[in-house]
Order: structure tokens, then C-alpha cells, then sequence
């Protein structure tokens, strides 16, 4: 103990070196972060391996996001519950073997089922480990561990598409899951040896928890989810399955806002809603994180698809995305205290559109060179959204409001990505067919185009394969580089929409009160 000099009164302190601690708390923190980038550069080898879809192999991505999201809203009260240190070693291990059966997964069904596992120990990670170092540390240190936990969290999404592309292209895709089992156990270790509860955990009540909520939240997030998963393949509402998995979705978010707007234990106080700063943040990190996780999800797919890059190249190619965080994030924290944090997402909304736009205009010549430079302000523009939106969210909420709206804050920034992978996935597959029917009218024997190209190509091929097959096989060439133009102009299209979809955000910050910036977690 000692005492705090604002108050004098008694100020925990845990018995060991708050430094040690740290790391016990951020190396799985870092794995977790990690893993939610790790994938992406490796989805077009999981669906070849999985005999999926590209757009199938997302749901690995989406059913993360989703659990993920779910479990943090009930981290506060799992921590009273069972105690803080357990639970962080009880979901590290979860992490861990969820890792393992990802790894050892034999079908999609599988990896997805075990994603969703590892999800749910993810999920508790990020928001408890803040809790701990703040705790850990003394007020006149504070900033320091947060800045280091920061630098954590910012240098795990560049590591991971760099990192993951290595193993997947020396190894396999199963070694981006199997590498967290050494750090996982080292984590354990650690926490087992370093960690302990402070008193007011030790000693607190978890209350009740609003069960039937949580049963809801789970229902309408989970048929929402498949819904949009699964609506491409079953060609969306002229199915059954996907028109019953629709009407359980929005009855069940009626019910589930009706619930945890009239019972005395929320597992999520919607109440919060009623500050304008907060709902309009919230709405607002709900389609930037839509735009953000589409673009780190369909990047990686146009390189390996249409460029073939491999999955180390493509983890290059997206890496100055974390660069540009490395240093977007810090530069935004000092302007905030500077400057109306309005102003700032103003300028994040506009250069993260800008970027995005600049993605709309590939081509099958893009140098990598001018896809780092997007990434690079992708990355930047992105400290200057997240940043103060998430700071102005809670602005103007008390003290006791905090916990429960940097949780739902989170939550809603993981379905909002969780549905605009979906979403946009679903749209770029819809966008390649549609492009397809158009550009076949022009494959026409009368076309002179056609027939010069294709006149050239079957003189070429004839040396090859012989004459009689030659002109099948310019036809079946013909027809290949059909499918690569409607796919390049979908990638196109898709990116170019959810670049105007970001830029809708624009009129947002001016919905919101002008505060002065709290410091929060949300961020993270």
C-alpha cells in the first residue's frame, strides 16, 4: 500500500515489479491483436486447402469479430465473478486451445466453430489487461504504460500480415494458429507467477447478471451473422433458411432492446445512448470499422488472386497500413489536448475515404510502391478517427458510466466490421457476376477485336498444342481473361463504394457537442 497524494488516502500496489507485470499482461494482449491481422494474408490458402470460397473463407474472420465482441460487454462482471487474474488465465488458455484446433482443423466448419472458441478467450483480453496496468502502475506512470501498451496493440497489426504470410508461404497457413501456443504458455507463466487481484476485486459482489439479455444478444448477433454469411451461397432472401434466420434476427434485437431497456441489471445499458456525443460515436466507429475490416480483408484477395502475390509479398504490401497507425495514433493523442477533437475526425474521415478511393483505382499494372502509399494513409487517418471519437464518446459521461460504454463501444466496433466483411464480400461477388454478363457481349465472332485477339492467340497456342485444339484453347484463354477483368472491375467497384461510405460519415462529428477529451479505453 501507499498512499495517493490527492486524497491520502491507502493506494494498492501489487508486490512485484509493476514492469513484470506488464509483460505479463501485454505478451497475450499481443497475441490476440495479432491474431485478428495474422489471417487475412493467409484466407485465399485456408479456402484452397478447406475447398471454399474466398467468400466463405471470411467467415473465419467474421465469427472472431462476433464472439469477440459478444464476451466484452460481460468482462467487468466475469472478472467480480471469478476473479480477474483466473479469468485472464482461463481465457489465455482458452486462446490457446482454440489456436491448437484451428491448427488441426480438417473442414471450414471446424476452423470456423473453433475461431468462434477463440474468439470467446479473446474477447476479455484487451479490456482487462488495461484495467491491470492502470492499476499497476502510479499515477505519474500511468501515461508511460499506456503509451507502451498502445505501441503493443499498434505494432501487432503490422507484424501480423508480415508474419503470417511468412509461415504461410514456408510452412502453412496452420502455423499462424500454431505459433501462439509457445507465447500463450509463456503468458501463463507469467500471469501465474506476477498477477494478483486487488482488493476491491478480491472482495467485490458480481451482482446478478442479466442472463435472458445476454441469451438475446447472442441470438440476433449469431443469426444475423449466418445470415450474412451464408446469404450469397443461398442466394439470399429466395431461401427459406436465410428468410427465417432474418425474421429471428430483428425479432430477436427487438426483443433484446426491450429487455435491456427495462431491467434493472442490463448486460448492456443502452441508456448510455441517450448522450448525443456517445450515439453518434458509436453509429459512427459502426461504418468506419465496416469500411476498415473490408479493406484489410479484400486487399489481401485482390493480390494473391489477381497479382499473384504470395502470402509473405501480400503481408508486405499491407504493412505500411500499421506504419501508418505506428504514427497516426500517438500524433492524434497530442492534438486532441491541442484541439477541438472534431476537427480531427473530420480529417480522419476524409483521408481515410481518400485512401480507400485511391484502392478503387487498381489495376492489373499497380506497383506496390503506390498500393504502401494508401495503406500508409489508411493507417494514419485511422489514429485520427479512433482516437478522438472514441475520447469524445465519453466525454460527457459520468464516472459510473464509463465500463459499461467502453464496452459497448467495443461490441459495436466488432459487429460493424463483422458485418461489413460480410457485406462487402457478399457485394464484390455479386459486382464480378454482374460484370461477367456485361463483358460477354463482347465476346462476339463478329466483334473485329475478338476476332484479331483471337486469331492471334490461336497462331500462338497452335505451336503448342496443335492446330485442331488451338482454337478451343484460344477460346478457353478468351474466356479466362474475362473472368480476370469482371473480378478486377468488382474490386474496383467495391472499393470505390465503401469509400463513399466512409466519406458519408463526414456530417458526424458536427452532431456532436463540443467537450473537453477524457481519456478511455474504448479505443482498444
Amino acid at each position: 500500500m501507499s498512499a495517493d497524494p490527492l486524497t491520502g488516502t491507502a493506494e494498492w500496489r501489487p508486490r512485484h515489479n509493476p514492469w513484470l507485470v506488464a509483460v505479463a499482461i501485454v505478451l497475450p494482449t499481443f497475441m490476440e491483436v495479432l491474431d485478428t491481422t495474422v489471417v487475412t494474408v493467409a484466407l485465399p490458402y485456408i479456402a484452397g486447402s478447406m475447398a471454399a470460397t474466398n467468400s466463405e473463407a471470411t467467415w473465419t474472420l467474421t465469427s472472431y469479430l462476433v464472439a469477440n465482441g459478444v464476451v466484452v460487454p460481460i468482462s467487468a462482471w466475469l472478472a467480480l465473478r471469478f476473479g480477474r487474474k483466473r479469468l485472464l488465465m482461463f481465457c489465455t488458455a482458452l486462446f490457446v486451445a482454440s489456436s491448437m484446433a484451428c491448427g488441426l482443423a480438417l473442414s471450414l466448419g471446424m476452423l470456423v466453430v473453433a475461431r468462434v472458441f477463440q474468439g470467446v478467450g479473446g474477447g476479455a483480453m484487451v479490456p482487462l489487461a488495461q484495467a491491470v496496468l492502470l492499476e499497476s502502475f502510479p499515477p505519474e506512470k500511468r501515461g508511460l504504460s499506456m503509451a507502451v501498451f498502445g505501441l503493443v496493440v499498434v505494432l501487432a497489426p503490422v507484424i501480423g500480415p508480415i508474419f503470417g504470410g511468412w509461415l504461410t508461404d514456408n510452412y502453412s497457413w496452420r502455423w499462424a494458429f500454431y505459433i501462439n501456443l509457445p507465447t500463450g504458455l509463456l503468458a501463463l507463466f507469467l500471469m501465474a507467477r506476477y498477477l494478483e487481484d486487488p482488493p476491491w476485486i478480491r472482495e467485490g459482489e458480481a451482482g446478478p447478471l442479466d442472463r435472458l439479455g445476454l441469451a438475446l444478444l447472442i441470438l440476433w448477433i449469431g443469426a444475423l451473422q449466418i445470415m450474412l454469411d451464408k446469404g450469397q451461397d443461398e442466394d439470399w432472401f429466395s431461401s427459406r433458411f436465410i428468410t427465417t434466420l432474418a425474421v429471428i434476427t430483428v425479432i430477436g434485437l427487438v426483443a433484446f432492446l426491450a429487455r435491456e431497456l427495462r431491467t434493472g441489471h442490463p448486460v448492456v445499458d443502452l441508456r448510455v445512448f441517450g448522450d448525443r456525443n456517445f450515439a453518434v460515436s458509436a453509429g459512427t466507429i459502426f461504418v468506419i470499422s465496416g469500411g476498415m475490416y473490408a479493406a484489410m480483408t479484400l486487399l489481401p484477395q485482390f493480390l494473391q488472386t489477381l497479382l499473384a502475390y504470395n502470402a509473405e509479398h501480400s503481408g508486405w504490401a499491407i504493412a505500411p497500413r500499421g506504419v501508418g497507425a505506428f504514427f497516426g495514433l500517438p500524433l492524434a493523442g497530442w492534438l486532441l489536448s491541442k484541439t477541438d477533437g472534431r476537427k480531427l475526425i473530420v480529417f480522419g474521415i476524409g483521408a481515410f475515404a481518400l485512401a480507400t478511393y485511391q484502392l478503387g483505382n487498381l489495376t492489373l499494372e499497380t506497383a506496390t510502391a503506390s498500393l504502401a502509399a494508401a495503406n500508409l494513409l489508411h493507417g494514419f487517418a485511422t489514429g485520427f478517427i479512433f482516437v478522438p471519437l472514441a475520447a469524445l464518446a465519453v466525454a460527457r459521461l459520468r464516472n459510473e458510466q464509463m465500463g459499461n460504454a467502453t464496452a459497448i463501444f467495443n461490441l459495436v466496433r466488432n459487429v460493424g466490421g463483422s458485418i461489413g466483411i460480410s457485406v462487402w464480400t457478399a457485394y464484390l461477388v455479386r459486382s464480378a457476376q454482374r460484370n461477367q454478363a456485361w463483358l460477354v457481349g463482347h465476346l462476339t465472332p463478329y466483334d473485329p477485336a475478338y476476332q484479331r485477339y483471337g486469331a492471334g492467340l490461336q497462331a500462338a497456342l497452335g505451336r503448342l498444342v496443335g492446330v485442331p485444339q488451338a482454337w478451343q484453347a484460344a477460346h478457353a484463354a478468351l474466356y479466362g481473361i474475362l473472368l480476370q477483368q469482371s473480378t478486377l472491375l468488382a474490386f474496383v467497384q467495391t472499393h470505390r463504394w465503401v469509400a463513399v461510405m466512409i466519406l458519408a460519415c463526414l456530417p458526424a462529428p458536427f452532431l456532436m457537442r463540443k467537450a473537453l477529451a477524457r481519456r478511455s479505453t474504448a479505443l482498444h
